[in-house]
């Protein structure tokens, strides 16, 4: 006879198990994730298999593909891979006051005008303040269904009463179900409540937009299952001090996960910024000590953007080194090496760092562009306003390719950049050399891309 195994508790976050209930999971760190565990289930028999579903090889299954259907918002459409798929539910997530309800009532208006019904339930604001944004933005039509809702049962109640073609929860967090414990947001109360409304969209064939919380660390709360649900994981983001915005796809099951929308924040709404080329450059027309222009890759689009430095001679043991928009370790470590391979003195130098248009650079690509911008404000020389540098510096002080080269010649070609240098030209030494003999020549003779 099989002796009967001790009661304990699990972590439904990460597995962890254990005799003892903590409130905050000794693995993962989670709060409110560790349960009881069951009554061990006995083993499952295998069940007969009707023909129709029986496993067949791979190469006998049909593709079908998924169909898109455009939203109206184009740099939305590009990040989703062509719009909405019937069934797909789509979580976006963001910082608060990001503008994450300001786009998506876009998407629905801009849905509703083309005779689709849709359905947007607001669980965070009441439903006279979504009208008094949607006057503003000008999101008005008569097929645009509004609901001030936090209870799940209700709300599945208003889809079934309405009907609609596309259903637009904010946010997931704030929404509670009556079938589970705990308060709105408790990792159980996503789990049911997110689990919910993705069967009623699977079983209706109807786009869902799910709008999700983000932690202190930019992560989306809740439990990560939340994330494994979905189909589609949408990151909205952007610096609150300018009115650029992005969208990027994290996971996306019906298309690319590396495209990148581009929208500007102004008072009549969310903006589509089809071509942002321009936004990331300086009004000067005069070359100027300490600018240099790199070409960076958001998703599948190349950007050109301007890196600016200015080097300051200072009396204080320890210079300051102070960046916005680019990493500080990756301008310490182009500094080291500026001063090692280059014999450029920047010890004694405060050095400060910033890119053009509140944009973030975080790839290696815009390495040689940093480098070149603080040896111009070193040097107090100006770089000719026709050159881009691409490329990632090594410790040894090698320029290394970087993805995407060809893309990003080839834009910085479309926007007049005659001089561009990459990773051909072999080392730092050999581009600073290069970029300084530019000044004041119309093209200069850099070696084959």
């Amino acid at each position: 006879m099989a002796r009967p195994t001790s009661p304990g508790f699990s972590c439904t976050e990460c597995g962890w198990s254990g005799a003892k209930w903590f409130g905050r999971c000794p693995e993962c760190q989670a709060w409110g994730t560790v349960v009881e565990r069951g009554a061990p289930t006995t083993s499952v028999a295998p069940a007969s298999v009707p023909a129709a579903r029986a496993a067949r090889p791979i190469t006998q299954h049909i593709a079908d593909e998924a169909a898109h259907r455009p939203t109206g918002i184009g740099e939305f459409d590009r990040v989703l891979g062509g719009g909405l798929v019937p069934g797909a539910a789509v979580l976006i997530s963001g910082e608060p006051g990001v503008g994450k309800s300001t786009l998506l009532l876009e998407v629905a208006a801009r849905t509703a005008r083309r005779g689709t019904r849709v359905l947007y339930v607001s669980a965070e604001e009441s439903a006279s303040q979504v009208r008094l944004r949607a006057e503003r933005t000008g999101a008005l039509d008569d097929e645009l269904y509004l609901a001030s809702e936090t209870d799940l049962a209700t709300v599945l109640g208003h889809v079934e009463a309405v009907a609609p073609q596309l259903l637009v929860v904010d946010s997931v967090q704030t929404v509670a179900s009556a079938q589970s414990d705990g308060a709105p947001g408790q990792p159980a109360q996503v789990r049911e409540v997110a689990g919910a409304l993705i069967r009623v969209a699977k079983e209706r064939g109807i786009p869902l937009l799910l709008v999700g919380h983000v932690t202190k660390d930019g992560t989306i709360a809740g439990p990560r299952l939340l994330e494994h649900l979905v189909d589609v994981v949408l990151s909205f983001d952007g610096d609150r001090a300018t009115a650029l915005r992005f969208v990027r796809a994290m996971k996306n099951r019906f298309g690319p996960t590396d495209e990148a929308g581009c929208f500007e924040m102004s008072g009549d709404g969310i903006l589509e910024v089809p071509d942002p080329s321009g936004l990331f450059l300086s009004r000067s027309r005069t070359p100027v000590p300490g600018t240099c222009v790199t070409v960076a890759l958001e998703g599948r689009r190349a950007l050109p953007v301007e890196v600016q430095a200015l080097v300051v001679g200072t009396t204080a043991p320890n210079p300051r080194r102070i960046v916005s928009g680019v990493d500080s370790a990756r301008v310490a470590m182009l500094i080291a090496v500026l001063e090692k391979r280059c014999r450029i003195r920047l010890s004694d130098k405060e050095v400060y760092v910033s890119t053009v248009g509140g944009i973030r650079l975080s790839e290696p690509g815009a390495d040689l562009a940093i480098a070149l911008a603080i040896a111009s404000a070193a040097k107090d020389t100006a770089l000719p306003r026709t050159l881009a540098a691409i490329g990632e510096i090594s410790l040894a002080g090698e320029v290394r390719p970087v993805a995407g080269a060809a893309q990003r010649i080839s834009e910085g070609t479309r926007l007049g950049y005659r001089t561009i240098i990459d990773a051909e030209v072999g080392s730092l030494q050999t581009a600073e050399s290069l970029a300084f003999s530019a000044r004041g020549a119309e093209k200069v003779d850099v070696p084959t891309f």
